[in-house]
């Protein structure tokens, strides 16, 4: 009863249209960064590592080499910042 109510309230909040992508996919993460007054979009693109939760709270992190370090970020999947995934 209680996961049905969370579910429902959730709905509004998801977004419809979401690419298809797995673990191992490669994958341009487009988001919106807020610097002050002023907003931008900065592409991520990287290999895949994880993608866990379900509904509302489903995440998925993306990891790259820049300069012999691994970098590694967790972008939640239903989050308005993030504008586009292209894999």
């Amino acid at each position: 009863m209680k996961t049905e109510l969370l579910d429902a309230v959730e709905s509004k909040s998801l977004k419809s249209k979401i690419p298809h992508f797995e673990i191992g996919d490669i994958v341009e993460v487009h988001c919106r960064i807020q610097e002050g007054d002023k907003a931008r979009t900065q592409v991520f693109s990287g290999t895949v590592i994880s993608r866990k939760g379900r509904g509302i709270n489903e995440n998925f992190t993306v990891r790259r080499i820049v300069a012999n370090e691994g970098v590694e970020r967790i972008f939640p999947l239903h989050s308005p910042n993030v504008l586009d995934i292209k894999p």
